[in-house]
């Protein structure tokens, strides 16, 4: 696969704004270590440019079932390859759900099933992983669990869970990177009574925002090597750099983080305040105000801004203070535009739900995430020193059981994350202080930056069966940083 290093350079030109922050924050070193594991590519050719902020925000369409019936909402998808002009002018070649890039939106509601009917129109095995989702192992999607060319499969889920900002993506080993890198990736969003109760924004003010990064060719193609640290140009809801037009109002934004293995830590270049409401797992116990919010590959977070504080005319630009690259490429993301004023009913209480306290655990274990980092090509991506095996059990759980899980990154230069599937889990500590309150409420991936350490605790009482866990960065999951729980 052809390989290159992404220069915007000069062609990206920062917008004349009233509130650009024009002296953009220096990206984070220490925060953004998740590139530096594998050498860079060293084919070097030049992308077309890119202006900041030309095109409007996307908004993500939401899939409509075939069927309805007997209370179940069933949905039918189908891969395929289509061109799309995601550089001005220029079409690429992309891996989709149903033509979309990203994929639909599912919206779904507690106890009330969906079945999803999936189509694999590709010439590549895929395998479609809900990512936080509890279901059954046959619907997981996992890495073996594969749909050949031309085959269908269909996917089982029971929504038993609460609330959740959960998204979907390919996960066939060995080829989930790059085809999520691709674009096969999408958004469900699992709704229920405890979070309608609550008077947060909603309808045209509750907007899903997908974040990612890509690496383009001179011609506009995307360009896929394993461990690429030269994916600098963001895309937001599949467009690059735009601007969103809100009313001076509250919205309710649903961030997720789409990337392979870019990090993002998005703040507002005013400097104004964030109310972080949600993580993974939905509602955070109470919300949570900061300046910044921090993202790693595959996790989400739920945030409300309230834009009534800026005038009419005001243009903010959301920036990135994490991760490699030149910042006049990746530490601006888009721009929102106060266009008009609205009427506001909304807002933000301080108890937005109530966590179960978390039962006696019942055992612990330890895992280990490592992976080459001296610059060798071969490099490979380790769980407790073994490179996934998938005819191999390294974890038997018992079903019902509560555990607490010591999960180290054992690197020096790259940081990784943890995913589990089936689970939602609460995190107890970071480097042996109790968790932020980022991390107040469920999830299902963490981060772990280098040399550090988390303690979580998952409760496996709901589906028996053989699972995975591994690094979310799905380069180093292709990699083999990657095992396999069994629970019964």
């Amino acid at each position: 696969m052809a390989t290159r290093r992404s220069v915007l350079g000069a062609g990206i030109a920062v917008a004349s704004t009233s509130v650009t922050g024009a002296a953009l924050l220096p990206l984070i070193a220490a925060r953004g270590a998740e590139a530096a594991d594998t050498p860079a590519p060293t084919t070097s050719t030049t992308a077309p440019a890119v202006e900041l902020f030309k095109v409007p925000m996307p908004l993500i369409p939401v899939a409509r079932p075939v069927s309805t019936v007997g209370g179940v909402d069933t949905y039918e998808s189908t891969t395929r390859k289509i061109t799309k002009e995601i550089l001005p002018g220029i079409r690429t070649e992309l891996l989709t759900y149903d033509g979309l890039f990203p994929g639909a939106t599912i919206r779904a509601r507690r106890n009330r099933p969906v079945v999803l009917v999936q189509h694999n129109g590709l010439d590549v095995p895929i395998s479609r992983h809900l990512h936080g989702a509890s279901v059954a192992h046959d619907s997981d999607g996992g890495p073996m669990d594969t749909i050949a060319p031309g085959d269908t499969r269909v996917y089982h889920y029971p929504n038993k869970q609460p609330h959740a900002s959960l998204w979907y993506h390919d996960h066939a080993h060995h080829v989930e990177s790059e085809n999520v890198y691709r674009g096969l990736h999408g958004s469900y969003l699992l709704g229920d009574t405890t979070e309608d109760a609550l008077p947060l924004p909603r309808g045209r003010y509750d907007v899903l925002i997908a974040l990612r990064d890509v690496d383009f060719d001179a011609s506009g193609e995307l360009l896929y090597a394993m461990g690429d640290r030269n994916r600098n140009t963001l895309l937001v809801n599949g467009a690059t750099y735009p601007y969103f037009e809100v009313a001076a109002r509250k919205y309710r934004l649903r961030f997720a983080n789409t990337s392979n293995m870019r990090f993002f830590e998005l703040r507002l270049a005013d400097g104004g305040d964030l109310i972080q409401i949600g993580s993974d797992g939905g509602l955070l116990p109470s919300p949570h105000t900061t300046k910044s919010v921090y993202l790693s590959s595959g996790e989400r977070a739920d945030v409300v801004i309230d834009f009534s504080r800026y005038p009419v005319g005001t243009q903010l630009v959301l920036h990135n203070t994490a991760g490699r690259g030149p910042v006049e490429q990746v530490g601006q993301v888009m721009r929102f535009d106060v266009t008009r004023t609205a009427d506001d009913p909304s807002s933000v209480p301080s108890v937005l739900r109530t966590l179960a306290p978390l039962p006696e655990p019942t055992n612990s274990r330890t895992v280990v995430l490592r992976m080459d980092e001296d610059g060798r090509p071969d490099a490979q991506a380790y769980m407790d020193d073994k490179v996934y095996d998938p005819e191999r059990v390294d974890a038997v759980i018992r079903h019902g059981a509560s555990e607490v899980w010591t999960v180290t990154n054992a690197n020096t230069k790259a940081a990784h994350n943890f995913h589990m599937h089936l689970v939602q889990f609460r995190v107890l500590e970071r480097g042996g202080a109790a968790a932020g309150p980022a991390e107040s409420g469920l999830k299902d991936t963490v981060v772990l930056q280098p040399g550090e350490t988390v303690r979580l605790q998952a409760t496996f009482d709901t589906y028996a069966g053989e699972f995975v866990y591994h690094c979310h960065m799905l380069d180093h999951s292709a990699m083999g940083m990657m095992a396999t729980m069994k629970i019964g």
